[in-house]
């Protein structure tokens, strides 16, 4: 029988830890707000930013804000920062980005929706549940948006 030989280049990803990094809950105009009838308007803004740990660690951040209004007054205003420490070995440079801006994300946002609405709940308002987000289109878009950035910034 042939032994088997590890694989010098086989892809491996090992999620090591995922955490909430930073949390902020603010609800400036109470008391107030709690006497105006509750129709909100919701925006939500994400962004992710990478940090190399090692040479195959590397900790991906997700941060989420989301601001509610009454009217025009803010009822809250929500940061969640949710964190994760990832290992990636044998992946290419053009595999890595999508695994890193897209993938990571999308393991790291049910953690972070569940302290958004974890966060309004205790702050006595209905609870907030986000939709779901395609962080593969928005990988891609930004990846698009740098190249057209990239493309007018050349000298024609």
């Amino acid at each position: 029988m042939a032994e088997q030989q590890p694989q010098e280049n086989a892809r491996q990803f090992i999620v090591q830890r995922i955490y909430t990094k930073d949390v902020s809950f603010e609800c400036p105009n109470a008391p107030e707000i709690f006497r105006q009838e509750w129709q909100p308007a919701h925006e939500v803004t994400l962004n992710t930013r990478v940090n190399k740990l090692g040479e195959e660690t590397y900790e991906v951040v997700l941060a989420v804000t989301v601001t509610t209004k009454i009217g025009d007054k803010v009822a809250t205003l929500v940061e969640v920062q949710q964190g994760g420490i990832f290992a990636a070995s044998g992946f290419s440079k053009e595999e890595l980005g999508p695994l890193l801006g897209a993938y990571c994300p999308n393991i790291l946002f049910p953690f972070a929706r569940e302290v958004v609405s974890d966060l309004v709940i205790k702050g006595s308002f209905p609870q907030l549940v986000l939709q779901p987000v395609n962080f593969d289109a928005l990988y891609a878009q930004h990846q698009q948006q740098a190249a057209d950035a990239n493309e007018s910034a050349q000298p024609h």
